[in-house]
């Protein structure tokens, strides 16, 4: 396995130089942020930024993401476009030895929560999803850290409409198209495409989603047979509904060879199935950490790992879920929890 580490290029407040510090993280995910979502990724810009990860000491070898234009899902005005040139960031992606590319096939909005600083009892801030909160939430004038904030209020309505009127099938029919599109390409660049659940994995604000539980995750792998795609497995996406196993969906996905990426975080999943996000130690949520790593090690993944989203602890400020102290704590966490199962 091999540890890295998300970062949000030279605006994030957790540097390169800090990120080397931590042991046994070897590189970073990351992406370039300015690009409108659809249009190529230039290659000189994508060697610009592996020659910064690398003047770091760090290597960079995923992507995470490359955005999937609304049009490409929906199918609609200049879908076939943005695919051409979705095919062109991956060969140029490959050209700069970008092996694995992460990406999410989810309507409108990415990752929703109710709030992204809430005050745990420890002190420490959380990104949490309350539904009797979401369920109050005008998503026309929601926004949260990362998303696409280019949409009017208007747009926001209309993509839900789009969406609402396209239905779960015709997003499976709209994604199988997509793929059946891109993975030749992928498969020829020798780069592995990583789709990262919906999170949270259930339909919100009356917009399907797909990417949710076990059949659902055998279906999409069903669409294109080639090992190229594949998973970004995220224990806190999947894992905040008590109908996904994820030591099982480690095992069973892992022994395909089609888990490319590896999200690891613990949650904690209240009595009415809303979740707040803990410290990756297992006795602060809901998830068996070492079971999951278990579960990586039993099916050989040798592929790359992360500790996803981590609380605001010590005084930190920055990009909410993505501070230095907690996710460097989860990191060490992780790596020891690998040490002590392989018997080091």
């Amino acid at each position: 396995m091999k540890m890295t580490f998300r970062w949000y290029g030279q605006d994030d407040p957790v540097t390169l130089t800090y990120i080397k510090q931590i042991p046994n993280v070897t590189g970073v995910v990351s992406a370039i942020y300015d690009i409108p979502v659809g249009e190529v990724w230039p290659l000189e810009r994508i060697q610009e930024l592996k020659e910064v990860v690398n003047q770091a000491g760090l290597e960079l070898e995923v992507i995470e993401s490359v955005p999937v234009h609304e049009d490409i899902k929906l199918k609609r005005g200049d879908y076939q476009r943005y695919i051409d040139n979705y095919k062109q960031t991956i060969k140029n992606l490959s050209k700069c030895g970008i092996k694995c590319i992460c990406y999410n096939f989810m309507p409108v909005f990415d990752w929703t929560r109710s709030s992204i600083d809430h005050l745990l009892e420890d002190g420490s801030q959380a990104l949490v999803y309350y539904k009797n909160e979401v369920d109050k939430l005008d998503p026309t004038k929601l926004t949260l850290p990362g998303w696409d904030a280019s949409y009017s209020p208007e747009e926001i309505t209309e993509l839900i409409e789009a969406y609402q009127q396209l239905g779960e099938e015709g997003l499976w029919k709209n994604l199988q198209y997509f793929i059946e599109e891109i993975i030749p390409v992928a498969s020829s660049c020798d780069v592995n495409m990583a789709i990262h659940p919906d999170d949270p994995p259930w339909s919100i604000f009356g917009i399907p989603r797909i990417v949710t539980n076990e059949e659902n995750l055998d279906r999409f792998l069903s669409l294109y047979d080639d090992t190229h795609h594949g998973l970004t497995l995220c224990s806190g996406s999947l894992g905040c509904a008590t109908f996904n196993d994820m030591p099982h969906l480690i095992r069973k996905y892992g022994k395909q060879k089609r888990i490319h990426f590896a999200h690891v975080r613990n949650i904690k999943i209240l009595e009415d199935g809303s979740f707040e996000e803990s410290a990756h130690y297992s006795s602060c949520g809901s998830l068996d950490m070492v079971e999951m790593m278990k579960a990586y090690i039993e099916t050989g993944f040798d592929g790359y790992i992360r500790p996803d989203h981590g609380r605001m602890i010590w005084g930190e400020t920055g990009k909410p879920g993505y501070g230095l102290y907690d996710r460097a704590l989860g990191a060490m966490y992780l790596g020891g929890i690998i040490d002590a199962l392989k018997g080091k």
